[in-house]
């Protein structure tokens, strides 16, 4: 007599079916439940948000069911401030649900570049280092008496000495002070006790006057200002127009108001 009958073959392979079948339907429903909870396969076209800031950008692109991530910026004067100027996926092309898209924007503030010191320096020279900056010189010159001719004195914006180690922005327009050699009227010497070595200096240009040697009591520091306590010619004395005024500085500024304005012995001054 065999050990299992037909029935019994019949009823293991009705449950190896059902078992498989099942199987199947937690597959097949499992795989479901991934695509539509993942959107595989799921696209949207991207929209074109280079113009808006991404104040403006953000819903826009989350809307799609996307992410909005800043990598860089830049900086243009040709779009504005603070705008979108690439993405990536780019506009209009198709990107799957949940993708992010990555934007530079243009900076929100004009960038800005450090005087460099062109005192002495050549007005040509001086004109392309300047325009390698990214500034607007001007084609006109202010022309002041100097020791020397053609070369430059001061820069000016708007009126105003800019100061070598002076940040300024981007596309500034500048103007060159150029000395033509010396003059030949008397110019009496203005007070620049006090002043730093910029405002001395502007000073002696109103005044048709050049700065000379320059000496410090202590090595020069970033952020520590220095002030006139010595000058020589003296205040109300006589010079001819583009002859130079040496000046001593210190941190003190009390020097300026205790110390006189020169000294018989030059040497033991510089």
């Amino acid at each position: 007599m065999s050990l299992f009958d037909k029935s019994d073959f019949r009823f293991i392979g009705w449950n190896i079916v059902l078992a498989v079948v099942v199987v199947a339907a937690i597959l097949i429903s499992l795989m479901a439940y991934l695509k539509n909870y993942t959107q595989h396969g799921v696209e949207v076209e991207v929209e074109d948000i280079r113009g808006l800031v991404v104040a403006e950008a953000q819903p826009m692109i989350e809307a799609q069911g996307l992410k909005l991530v800043v990598v860089d910026s830049t900086y243009s004067d040709i779009v504005p401030l603070g705008t979108v100027v690439e993405q990536n996926p780019r506009p209009l092309s198709h990107a799957k649900h949940g993708r992010a898209v990555y934007v530079t924007i243009n900076a929100t503030t004009k960038r800005q570049v450090v005087m460099p010191d062109l005192q002495d320096m050549s007005y040509r020279q001086a004109e392309t280092t300047l325009r390698g900056l990214g500034l607007d010189v001007d084609t006109i010159y202010d022309y002041e008496p100097s020791e020397f001719r053609n070369l430059v004195l001061d820069v000016k914006s708007n009126e105003v000495s800019v100061p070598p180690g002076e940040k300024i922005t981007i596309g500034s327009k500048v103007r060159l002070v150029v000395g033509f050699g010396r003059g030949s009227e008397e110019m009496e010497v203005p007070h620049v006790l006090g002043m730093t070595i910029q405002e001395a200096r502007s000073t002696l240009l109103r005044n048709r006057l050049t700065v000379g040697a320059v000496t410090y009591d202590v090595p020069l520091q970033d952020g520590v200002e220095q002030y006139v306590y010595r000058q020589m010619p003296a205040a109300g004395e006589k010079l001819i127009e583009g002859e130079p005024v040496a000046l001593r500085l210190s941190p003190n500024i009390e020097k300026a108001a205790t110390v006189s304005g020169t000294t018989e012995n030059e040497e033991e001054w510089f």
